[in-house]
């Protein structure tokens, strides 16, 4: 048997960076962008609130580039206050690292049961029972880079305890061809065997 399983991120995560004005460590993202034009050249940030005092930061997305080496297309996303271009920018390495800056994902997706291959249920939590020692093959999909412990993925996935999940990972009934120990964020395929 084998199904596919889809990782959504439901909101922008947590940014990881320390509030000048009151130490707290996380800020928010709402999608929000300025854009700053001195003369022919132009700066544009995506703002984000301190989630104890409200402050705000500025994370670099452009800085001091020329008008014209901007597709038009970017600079009408950013005018929009493009949510999506906001999640792009958060995913990308080179801003993360441009502005010091990490991401907490912390319940900001989700796992969608996609349909499975054969005939039954809409989430795999909602599993009818199925005979002894028939083997599941999972395939991961991840909608955006979000980085999950599989083990606990799978846990949440099945609807058992996480301990449960590394109980039958140490017992070799979790096999993939990727460590499922730590954090992975791109797709991969395992198999449950009982």
């Amino acid at each position: 048997m084998s199904e596919t399983w889809v990782v959504v991120p439901t909101r922008l995560p947590m940014i990881l960076r320390r509030c000048h004005r009151c130490a707290s460590g996380r800020f928010r993202a709402h999608g929000k962008f300025r854009v700053n034009a001195n003369h022919k050249l132009l700066d544009a940030w995506l703002l984000a609130l301190c989630t104890e005092c409200g402050d705000t930061t500025r994370l670099t997305v452009l800085e001091r580039m020329n008008v014209r080496d901007v597709r038009p297309e970017l600079l009408d996303r950013l005018h929009a206050n493009d949510p999506g271009l906001a999640a792009e920018l958060l995913q990308d390495p080179l801003v993360r690292r441009r502005n010091r800056v990490a991401l907490d994902w912390d319940n900001a997706w989700r796992l969608d049961g996609g349909v499975p291959d054969g005939p039954g249920r809409s989430h795999p939590s909602h599993r009818p029972p199925r005979p002894d020692g028939e083997a599941i093959e999972v395939s991961v999909r991840f909608a955006a880079r979000v980085p999950v412990r599989p083990v606990r993925l799978i846990a949440e996935g099945f609807g058992f305890a996480r301990a449960e999940a590394e109980r039958l990972l140490a017992e070799g009934n979790l096999v993939s061809t990727v460590r499922l120990s730590g954090k992975l964020s791109g797709d991969f395929t395992f198999t449950l065997k009982r």
